[in-house]
């Protein structure tokens, strides 16, 4: 079993409270024969340094004749409440290898693995394996941008990409816990709308950036594919309680993840995507003003009255100030927002 960290005494009692949880349920899965699988994401980085993403899961032996990326890819099709039942594994080292160079690290309480390593690779997508001590190697994704590239594209998914419909509430559990990819429906145009952005700025990054969890990473995966959204790493969070909160904060999770971007990349202009229901107009604003010369646009996918009803209203436009000059567009559908931008 792995070693909890020393700083454990110091956690929110709500955190501790979430540990013994896991730990037992652990013991209980272990003795079930449920080995540490790692479940890769999609990462991304330059040609210099990289951010690779996974997390380590106990899951169900392989079957017999069962190959190691067989029962990788089972893991990953599980759907709704299920993914919220695996069990994760914390504080494990997890091996990386990319083209000959290996890095081990530790994955986070929840089993997360988000570390960068530092590597020259070539522009464009790359393959790397991830494994535990006792797990096989499976693969994962990377993305890596070319120097030169100066334009690229953050974009939310819930009533942005993705058609909701549902009051805030009771959102993210009906998300969560019960549709699966192929309930899900795509905002119309905005696959087209998106595309288009990718195709006219080519080996350009497009990065998903949603306070979802993790949990569900394998099912978003697969309705953007499914719906022909342009490929590209996912941005989510880890549900539960942090080290000194009982919730973790979607909008921090957003916040700085901006700011990273902006400092990982401070020659490229993001033309940055969400909707009005939320928080994204004012994100993006303030993201703006803090660093004009990495936002190049800000679109705003604009709701529908009764959509913006179940949201718990529209964001304020007194709240969503941006820094001058920054282009600021809105339509309710992806072609609404291709126009809009076309024309500037």
């Amino acid at each position: 079993m792995p070693k909890k960290p020393a700083a454990a005494s110091r956690l929110h009692r709500a955190a501790r409270i979430d540990d013994a949880i896991h730990d037992f349920r652990e013991k209980v899965v272990r003795r079930w024969g449920h080995l540490p699988t790692v479940i890769p994401y999609a990462g991304y980085g330059s040609t210099e340094r990289i951010r690779v993403l996974g997390r380590v899961l106990l899951t169900k032996p392989p079957r017999e004749g069962e190959s190691s990326r067989s029962m990788q890819r089972r893991e990953e099709r599980v759907r709704g409440w299920r993914s919220f039942t695996s069990v994760p594994v914390g504080d494990i080292e997890v091996t990386i290898e990319i083209e000959g160079t290996v890095r081990t690290v530790r994955a986070d309480r929840g089993g997360v693995v988000d570390t960068s390593v530092d590597v020259e690779l070539e522009p464009g997508w790359h393959t790397i394996t991830m494994r535990t001590h006792d797990s096989d190697a499976v693969e994962a994704p990377v993305f890596i941008v070319d120097p030169d590239t100066s334009f690229g594209v953050v974009c939310d998914i819930d009533d942005t990409v993705m058609v909701t419909a549902l009051p805030r509430p009771f959102l993210a559990f009906w998300n969560t816990f019960v549709l699966d990819e192929h309930a899900r429906t795509p905002t119309p145009g905005m696959a087209v709308f998106l595309e288009r952005l990718t195709a006219d700025h080519p080996g350009s990054p497009f990065i998903y950036l949603s306070t979802g969890a993790w949990n569900v990473a394998p099912t978003l995966t697969r309705f953007l594919g499914r719906n022909l959204y342009p490929r590209g790493p996912l941005l989510l969070t880890d549900w539960g309680p942090t080290h000194d909160r009982f919730f973790r904060s979607g909008r921090e999770h957003k916040e700085t993840n901006l700011r990273r971007l902006a400092k990982e990349f401070p020659d490229i202009r993001w033309v940055l995507i969400g909707d009005d229901g939320q928080h994204d107009e004012e994100i993006y604003g303030e993201f703006a003003l803090e660093h004009p010369e990495s936002v190049r646009a800000i679109a705003i996918r604009q709701l529908s009255p009764s959509e913006a009803v179940l949201a718990g209203g529209r964001s304020k436009s007194e709240q969503a100030a941006a820094a001058p000059g920054t282009p600021k567009v809105y339509a309710p559908d992806g072609a609404g927002l291709a126009d809009k931008l076309k024309a500037l």
